[in-house]
């Protein structure tokens, strides 16, 4: 798979996970493994771009006597994740042409 489209659908994979609660790390690589196989080095790198874009905050908590950080979704990122929605309809399309060879409604 083309390097950007693998990192376009991971970083809206991370999005999604966060969308409906705070969460952490862990629970995030949970919460995605049925859908995409995503280690702790893949999650880490896309957590922080997505600190640096604007479309999620942090903030450390203790949990158990250990500090936990907790992933917050910003409305850039609800953006960011409506945005992927509306661009995936095309792909979708795409797809059905290539794969299936049906025409475009």
């Amino acid at each position: 798979m083309d390097i950007q489209m693998k990192r376009g659908l991971l970083d809206a994979a991370v999005l999604s996970a966060i969308r409906d609660k705070d969460s952490w790390g862990y629970q995030i690589i949970k919460d995605i493994k049925p859908y995409v196989d995503i280690s702790e080095s893949t999650l880490y790198p896309i957590l922080r771009r997505l600190e640096a874009a604007g479309c999620l905050t942090v903030r450390t908590e203790e949990y158990s006597g250990r500090l936990r950080k907790y992933y917050h979704i910003l409305p850039a990122g609800r953006a960011r994740l409506d945005a992927f929605r509306d661009e995936w309809k095309e792909v979708l399309a795409v797809y059905s042409y290539i794969v299936r060879g049906e025409t475009a409604p």
